[in-house]
């Protein structure tokens, strides 16, 4: 069983290299909005609102310990149980990326949806915001992308249907994409 599950996983983690048109545009999104002043604003449901806060605090602090660098701005908007909860109750569960992304958005930044299942109401209520405001939207997905898939600017679609393995799969593109974006600006900051 545990030999089954590592080669699920590197298979799954190969098959990104067929992203890589993708993954470049993210790199070069992100670096651009950032040197325009822009944030990024970064969002999902259990273990991907973990992974979202997880990648904003490798952006507010550091990614690597022997790169210091200025903070660069990055919010999970699935940190504040206070808003969370009190949207969830007044308004609706499904508008509580919504609320907080229509108040602190701003036209440089830009939303990054993380969803295994690229299905939950709540995802796609902020990727519909984010296209009235035109605001960039990135979106990590799983399985078949769900209807998240018609509402992103770009998106990489993490071919899978076991959610563990597309956790995996979203947090080392992460990784891969925040360090391409930490070299940009560290040249770019210099």
């Amino acid at each position: 069983m545990f030999k089954k599950k590592i080669l699920e996983h590197c298979e799954t983690i190969s098959s990104l290299l067929n992203h890589s048109h993708q993954i470049d545009n993210f790199i070069k999104i992100l670096t651009s909005k950032i040197k325009k002043g822009g944030k990024i604003l970064l969002c999902g449901n259990g273990g991907s609102a973990a992974d979202a806060q997880h990648l904003a605090a490798e952006f507010l602090i550091r990614l690597r310990p022997n790169i210091s660098r200025m903070p660069l701005p990055a919010i999970s908007l699935a940190t504040d149980t206070s808003t969370l909860t009190a949207c969830g109750n007044d308004y609706d569960f499904n508008k509580i990326f919504e609320r907080p992304f229509l108040a602190l958005s701003n036209k440089n930044d830009v939303l990054l949806v993380i969803s295994t299942s690229g299905a939950s109401k709540n995802i796609i209520n902020v990727l519909k915001a984010a296209k009235k405001k035109k605001i960039t939207s990135l979106a990590f997905l799983g399985k078949n992308g769900g209807d998240s898939k018609k509402f992103c600017d770009e998106m990489i679609i993490v071919k899978s249907d076991n959610t563990a393995i597309i956790q995996e799969a979203h947090i080392f593109l992460g990784h891969h994409i925040l360090e391409k974006v930490e070299d940009n600006l560290i040249r770019y900051f210099r």
